[in-house]
């Protein structure tokens, strides 16, 4: 500095030196004091953790208490030499060795070596390996023994992130202690009281920017403070930490998420346009839009959500508020296009077409109808039925031994209006020039070749006379395209002579579709025929008391009708 002043940074400045400075390790604290107070420390102690949580300061406030002038206490005094000594991290009997760089079978047993003698102004020779993980297999297995059966004057305390790499051996030895990551309000409690000790003005807002920024680990949320700090002066601004962390503004999250509730995709689009002016990753800000919508669900789906989810009181108030309409279901709809979307961007080219797709579809969303809400609209509708005549075409009882044709709503028998369309009436002599039926003679084609009778069924009959059949398809269709193949005509030809019982020759013609002096084809018949009937069953179901109800309970309409069959 330019005054050549040493700067301290927050994380070393304002490290715990007592038991009850631990932020969140209150678990771990008790534990040891309560050991300490009643002599049962164990020789070997091994402190697991994420970074940044306290183990290693842990560490130190046991070897502190367990060195201090004043006597074994569950509290260090900090001002006697020896704990001064430590604090300093100058004292002789009190090793600190980096496991990452002392891993080695030699580095343990000059270890050993030096355990041997007693302390010398010291209760305790205590040993600290952090990192004790990255020790080689050769180094674990050179202090086993040395671990096991160590002399009395002497303590190890291990502290590692990883303890599943640690031998068997080695963990069996050894007391263990979890440490757990630091809960939000207890570092944005702790930031509040740094803040106040450095004269620094800044809003709960922006101490919970920084504290999510540590991510549960307290040293890496000083050390943003200090990052924050060294940017803002003692003035902080909210808008200023959030480009500074690169972090999304939470107030920007809830803005989004009332707009997708809201069905406002503008509002959506632009939400998603400010998050891209400040440069922010587009998967970032998805896995924080995940986060903001798993805090809505879990808000909406137990009592207390203050227990589980890591969030101030301001923000809880914000979130139930913007949540009081809004029913679990929904929410968890939309989560899951979030998720999926977030797990396209991994390999997408376009992350925030990606973005705003889910976000359009999570806008756009119809709302569901709870099921209890169907079910008591049914139970209605069918109290309604207790009341409603029967459709026409039901049965009082339909027995188990009825015949099919008892048991389907429309048999084969309903009558046709149009009745010079059925295949059993003869087709007039306009359109046959002769006694004989077409209808009959498709049928008996069809009862012989299948694929003959397909074709046939789409042809005109133009004219019918003794011996000569005249059959019209109509121009550039597959059907006139098959009709004139030289097989087909012969194939036809046979099947002919054997119906009428002469010799009959059949010839095909082109003509052209929808002229009205054209005999209609059977296709076409019973084309006309079908739209016919299912015009006839959409009045009656139109009109039927029941339907009508449903459609009103409902508030449905019929969008389709299909006649079953057996």
């Amino acid at each position: 500095m330019s005054n050549g002043t040493h700067y301290e940074v927050l994380a070393r400045k304002y490290r715990p030196q007592k038991f009850s400075e631990l932020a969140g390790q209150e678990h771990v604290s008790r534990t040891l004091q309560n050991a300490i107070d009643s002599g049962r420390v164990a020789h070997a102690f091994l402190f697991t953790g994420a970074r940044g949580v306290g183990k290693t300061s842990t560490a130190r406030i046991m070897a502190k208490t367990l060195n201090c002038e004043k006597g074994v206490t569950h509290e260090p005094c900090n001002i006697c030499p020896q704990c001064i000594e430590i604090t300093k991290g100058s004292s002789t009997d009190v090793f600190e060795i980096d496991g990452a760089s002392n891993n080695g079978v030699d580095d343990v047993r000059d270890l050993r070596e030096n355990i041997k003698y007693l302390p010398s102004h010291s209760r305790y020779r205590i040993i600290i390996i952090d990192e004790v993980h990255m020790l080689s297999t050769n180094a674990f297995n050179a202090l086993l023994k040395t671990l096991e059966e160590p002399p009395e004057h002497v303590k190890f305390i291990f502290a590692t992130t990883e303890p599943h790499k640690l031998p068997v051996t080695i963990l069996s030895r050894c007391q263990r202690f979890d440490f757990k990551r630091v809960t939000l309000p207890k570092i944005i409690s702790r930031l509040r009281e740094i803040a106040g000790t450095e004269s620094v003005e800044i809003s709960d807002v922006s101490l919970a920017l920084i504290a999510r920024k540590g991510d549960g680990s307290m040293r890496d949320s000083l050390t943003a403070f200090d990052q924050v700090l060294a940017f803002c002066g003692n003035t902080v601004k909210d808008e200023d930490v959030a480009t500074l962390l690169g972090a999304i503004d939470r107030r920007l999250l809830g803005e989004i998420s009332a707009a997708v509730f809201a069905g406002d995709t503008q509002g959506v689009l632009e939400g998603v346009k400010k998050v891209d002016l400040v440069g922010y990753n587009m998967r970032q800000f998805c896995q924080e839009l995940i986060e903001h919508f798993r805090n809505l669900l879990v808000i909406r789906s137990v009592k207390k959500p203050e227990d589980i989810l890591e969030l101030t009181g301001a923000e809880l108030e914000e979130l139930n508020r913007q949540t009081i309409n809004i029913s679990p279901l929904d929410i968890q709809r939309r989560l899951t296009l979030f998720i999926k979307a977030e797990s396209e961007m991994g390999y997408a080219s376009f992350p925030r077409l990606i973005v705003e797709m889910a976000l359009l579809k999570a806008s756009l969303l119809e709302p569901v109808v709870p099921i209890q809400e169907l079910i008591e609209k049914i139970k209605l509708l069918e109290t309604s039925a207790v009341h409603t005549p029967s459709l026409p075409w039901e049965t009082d009882k339909i027995s188990p031994h009825a015949s099919p044709a008892h048991s389907r709503p429309f048999t084969d028998s309903t009558p046709v209006k149009n009745q010079q369309f059925a295949d059993d009436a003869p087709l007039s002599p306009a359109c046959l020039g002769g006694n004989t039926d077409w209808g009959r003679l498709v049928t008996f084609v069809n009862e012989k070749d299948r694929q003959l009778g397909s074709v046939l069924e789409h042809g005109s009959p133009l004219k019918q006379e003794t011996g000569v059949i005249e059959i019209g398809f109509p121009a550039g269709s597959y059907f006139l395209t098959a009709a004139q193949d030289a097989d087909f005509v012969s194939d036809v030809q046979k099947l002919a002579c054997s119906f009428t019982g002469g010799n009959t020759v059949i010839r095909v013609k082109s003509i052209e579709s929808g002229l009205s002096d054209t005999p209609l084809s059977l296709a076409e018949k019973k084309k006309i025929e079908s739209e016919q009937h299912i015009e006839e069953l959409r009045r009656e179901v139109d009109s039927t008391p029941l339907i009508l109800e449903a459609k009103r309970v409902f508030g449905s309409e019929i969008v389709e009708i299909l006649e079953l069959k057996n």
